[in-house]
């Protein structure tokens, strides 16, 4: 009788479980990515035109990535009641939006919309940081996969809360707003108890692989799945018992994974005990380090900084004799007083940095300002896709939005699991599949500027996967680089690449230029001195927003878009070769390894 409940308590201590929590509640989390959605309704109910949207994308991106109270409340807070502060962030924030867009609300004016949105948005903070801070320290030796998948699901959420809205009251757009301001609350409060780090064995088991496979190949099915209902959706008007059969299908395909924990805890060969007790003495061995071995790293540290440069260029067998031999000369002259051992003023590459250590390191900016260059471009093509899709002549922007969403996870999954396999098989900075997918972006972008026929839907195929597989090798890079103790507030200070960028493209470039064409197509393409000033009357009196229609709208800003994707792969391959040797000390052969 006493068997049950133990295994009973086992289930809810899994980390298995932890993790397909986290993954349930990042299918919730992706708030953001419906904006190019909910933007156009915005737009026609407030009479705003492009660049009072794009502040307030701008707005969205800044409550999405400003994360630093997020990290201080984490610290301070139960991660349930993080959770709890996220999802009431996110019901005053957008559930105020959704009563001003339907007139239950007096209008407000738009630095009051900027920070409703940004308060809403900001609960998706929380959804992230718990996520990923948990699962994370539950898995550190499969970060790659973790974090891909975890980001992963977050990106497809956008599909996913469509695909809901569609069987809740599709014709009435504004319905979309009220399920973002409530599902999202309703999902946090619900897994508030479980999303958390938990006890016991944490290092890599047998059954992981196993499971890791089980859960890509859930994905890749529920990614093909949302495509094909979308495309069906798109093509073919279904009545409300068939979208209600396809959406039933979507939530079973969500609740699949929960056969890993319940397989884990409930079957009877468990060897959990053994393997714990292995893990405490390993544990207790590693603290129990004598000062000798703390020597030992110290002079380690010293063969770094003496090496010259040009040992890393020869061959492996050379190097390692060269490096034991300068090892040697140092521990010699340290023993014998000729030589002080200086003191190490800060952590090296690879290992536990805090948040001000990392901010003087070149490398840690390389890393930021591609990711800036690169997910900013990504985000403002999301961002304005709606008003994109109906300049190309699209009626319908949600196709797109679901679709951009599907890649966008799939890349996340995808850039994950490949920046793993370069890490693992051959010792190599992950970041080099980041060069590879800014490169992509680049047709992508180059797709959207020329607007050829069905150029739409490949435009957010490349750029979804390209955007998605940022933010799975980005965080996972960083963690490597600057280490795990202070994951949380490093990942949180990236983030803020994301509305950097979108500040810069879409607050700053594809606004302008849009509204610019607009307002020339308004007056037949004649040039007016009174322009700026009538444009900005019509900002403040709220007049009849302004539409553009054709290529020319966003076909500078695509292009603009696709050379900071270069300049982005040009500095992820800087950052290759500077963090070549860091990479092969932690994922080289032991014959390639640092000597210890």
């Amino acid at each position: 009788m006493g068997l049950f409940p133990e295994k009973l308590k086992s289930f809810y201590r899994n980390r298995w479980l932890v993790f397909v929590a986290a993954m349930w509640l990042q299918s919730w989390a992706g708030i953001g990515y419906l904006f190019g959605s909910i933007s156009p309704v915005i737009k026609s109910s407030l009479n705003y035109n492009q660049r009072q949207i794009a502040r307030l994308g701008v707005a969205k991106d800044l409550g999405d990535c400003v994360g630093f109270v997020t990290g201080v409340l984490c610290e301070i807070l139960p991660l349930w009641g993080a959770l709890l502060v996220g999802a009431t962030l996110n019901l005053v924030g957008y559930g105020w939006v959704w009563l001003i867009v339907t007139g239950r609300a007096s209008t407000l004016p738009l630095w009051s919309m900027c920070v409703l949105i940004f308060v809403g948005t900001n609960g998706e903070t929380y959804f992230n940081t718990v996520s990923l801070v948990s699962c994370v320290q539950n898995f550190p030796k499969s970060r790659g996969p973790v974090v891909g998948i975890l980001k992963g699901f977050c990106g497809l959420s956008g599909a996913i809360m469509t695909q809901i809205y569609a069987l809740v009251h599709y014709p009435d757009h504004a319905s979309l707003l009220f399920m973002v301001a409530v599902g999202p609350s309703l999902v946090a409060i619900g897994l508030m108890f479980f999303v958390r780090p938990v006890g016991g064995h944490r290092q890599v088991r047998e059954s992981d692989g196993t499971s890791f496979t089980f859960v890509y190949s859930v994905c890749v099915l529920l990614a093909a799945y949302l495509m094909g209902v979308m495309l069906v959706q798109d093509l073919i008007k279904l009545s409300h018992t068939v979208v209600t059969v396809l959406t039933t299908i979507l939530f079973i395909i969500l609740v699949i994974p929960i056969f890993i924990p319940v397989s884990l805890s409930f079957s009877s060969d468990q060897k959990a005990p053994e393997e714990e007790s292995l893990l405490v003495e390993s544990q207790k061995e590693e603290e129990g380090k004598s000062q000798a071995d703390v020597a030992d790293e110290v002079i380690l540290s010293e063969v770094e900084d003496e090496k010259p440069k040009e040992l890393d260029l020869l061959p492996a067998s050379e190097r390692q004799k060269r490096i034991a031999q300068l090892q040697s000369k140092l521990f010699q002259a340290a023993a014998e007083g000729a030589v002080r051992v200086k003191r190490r003023r800060g952590p090296h590459r690879g290992e536990d940095f805090t948040l001000r250590q990392a901010l003087v390191k070149a490398d840690f900016w390389l890393l930021f300002i591609s990711l800036l260059l690169g997910s900013g471009s990504g985000l403002t093509v999301i961002d304005n896709l709606g008003q994109l899709s109906q300049s190309l002549g699209y009626s319908n922007p949600h196709i797109f939005v679901s679709m951009i969403s599907i890649w966008n996870f799939l890349g996340r999954v995808g850039g994950g699991y490949i920046s793993e396999v370069v890490v693992r098989d051959h010792a190599y900075p992950r970041t080099v599949a980041l060069a590879v997918f800014q490169l992509v972006m680049t047709i992508g972008h180059v797709f959207f500027a020329m607007g050829w026929p069905g150029a739409v839907y490949i435009g957010t195929l490349i750029i979804g996967l390209g955007y998605g597989a940022h933010w799975a090798i980005a965080p996972a890079a960083a963690s490597e680089l600057f280490g795990l103790r202070n994951f949380g507030a490093l990942y949180n200070f990236l983030t803020l690449a994301n509305p950097s960028g979108t500040l810069l493209f879409s607050g700053l470039i594809a606004s302008t230029i849009y509204d610019r064409e607009a307002e020339n197509q308004a007056h037949g393409g004649h040039q007016h001195l009174h322009k700026i000033g009538s444009f900005m009357s019509g900002m403040l009196h709220g007049n009849e927003p302004l539409k553009c229609e054709g290529s020319v709208c966003f076909f500078l800003t695509c292009l603009i878009m696709a050379g900071f994707c270069i300049i982005a792969a040009i500095l992820s391959m800087i950052l290759v070769y500077r963090t070549k040797i860091v990479y092969a000390h932690l994922y080289g052969k032991p014959s390639t390894s640092r000597i210890k």
